[in-house]
């Protein structure tokens, strides 16, 4: 017996084209463009960061994992939000500060507490690298200084210093300034905790060489043994920062020792340096590599910027209040002070060769042979060359240093405005 067909419910017709669309989309979309994912400071939080935007992109998507209490959402990082310049402090406010070091247990920092420990406004944030036991450590010994500097920042990100600065353990240390005799305590005491207030970061080192004005080359894959870890840069920054085109170029100066606001610390999301965190302790990189991909990063992460390279002769003026008047004059000194390491190497090498003549003149060479004996009146004249240019380098120093006690001389050698009051 015929039965006739039941008609096709209309109700259900929606639902068909929805998922035939939803078919087709899926179908087709390696092939559609893929929306980014950014930062972006809302008028109403000021510094807050929020999530805008849609990623279908698998090496762009926000991964969001929560940790073992649910406290917290992990969210991959991308571009960084704008800092706008910090509002300093009236004349004669201190500011506090944070001394963040970190050390092995071996290393002797008792510096720290010699110099600041009667100072209420200095603080200090020593991380023991290698000990369970000390009161303040790192969730693992690995990326040498970046993993207590994350810490630092992930214990302390509610209640930070106005200054916090980011240094290695010794006191003394040829990376630090030499115009400050490579001190790192003179370079605590000089710094001018209004320009990193200004300024949100900025490298303790002023000297470009080395790291500026061009290090990092993130693209090259043929190793170079000065930069062991410019080959590994490339897929670091695709993995810490997967939404930012790898630059050509990562420069600042040498080696990881900055000063930042709390306010530029906070402009950044909580969230993020625990990414960058969980990123170094699963990373298969090495303890040493991962340090060092990290000493050229830290510029981007708190500006934005890959290149960070202020004019030396105003980092030292309006960053430590050593200020010679000008690049000029700045270069008259380096080069006085060039002057006098060269002579100071001839001076090396005058003394080894009289020494040789006298007590192994069987081990000249040739060379040596046909040089005359060098007599006690050269070693004379070479040591008053280098009093001569060392006390000018010294004087010249401490008229620098004289003139950087003026805030209208270092905001003029730094090319600020000021006006008549105004203490920085």
């Amino acid at each position: 017996m015929y039965q006739p067909k039941m008609p096709f419910p209309r109700k259900l017709i929606p639902i068909l084209s929805f998922l035939t669309v939803g078919f087709f989309i899926w179908l087709f979309k390696p092939l559609l463009p893929v929306p980014t994912t950014s930062w972006a400071v809302t008028p109403e939080s000021g510094l807050a960061q929020v999530l805008q935007g849609q990623d279908l992109g698998k090496a762009q998507k926000a991964i969001v994992a929560q940790d073992q209490e649910g406290q917290r959402a992990n969210l991959r990082p991308v571009t960084n939000s704008p800092f706008k310049a910090g509002v300093v402090k009236p004349v004669g406010m201190r500011y506090t500060k944070t001394l963040v070091v970190p050390r092995t247990k071996k290393e002797d920092v008792s510096w720290i507490t010699e110099s600041f420990g009667g100072d209420e406004y200095i603080k200090a944030a020593i991380y023991t690298v290698d000990d369970e036991t000390a009161e303040l450590r790192p969730p693992e010994n690995k990326g040498h200084e970046v993993m207590v500097y994350l810490t630092y920042i992930i214990d302390s990100y509610h209640n930070l210093a106005d200054v916090n600065i980011f240094l290695h353990s010794h006191r003394f240390a040829w990376h630090n300034n030499e115009i400050l005799e490579s001190d790192s305590v003179e370079m605590v005491n000089r710094l001018s905790a209004e320009r990193v207030q200004r300024e949100g970061f900025m490298n303790m080192r002023c000297s470009w060489e080395p790291g500026c004005p061009s290090w990092m080359h993130p693209g090259n894959v043929q190793e170079d043994i000065n930069k062991q870890e410019e080959a590994m840069l490339a897929r670091s920054w695709s993995e810490l920062f997967p939404l930012d085109p790898t630059p050509n170029v990562l420069a600042q100066p040498c080696c990881a020792q900055f000063a930042i606001s709390r306010d530029r610390v906070q402009s950044l999301s909580l969230e993020r340096y625990q990414f960058y965190r969980d990123w170094l302790l699963s990373t298969r990189l090495s303890d040493y590599i991962s340090g060092r991909v990290w000493e050229y990063l830290w510029q981007f992460v708190f500006t934005g910027k890959p290149i960070v390279c202020p004019a030396e002769h105003i980092c030292y003026c309006d960053g430590f209040g050593v200020c010679f008047g000008g690049v000029e004059k700045y270069e008259e000194y380096r080069a006085k002070e060039r002057e006098r390491l060269l002579l100071e190497q001839e001076a090396r090498d005058y003394k080894a060769l009289r020494q040789k003549w006298e007590t192994s003149p069987e081990l000249l060479t040739e060379e040596e042979k046909a040089q005359r004996q060098p007599d006690a009146g050269e070693g004379l004249e070479l040591e008053e060359k280098i009093n001569n240019v060392t006390a000018w380098c010294e004087n010249r120093k401490k008229e620098a240093k004289g003139q950087g006690d003026v805030a209208y001389y270092r905001a003029k050698e730094a090319g600020r405005p000021w006006s008549q009051g105004d203490g920085f």
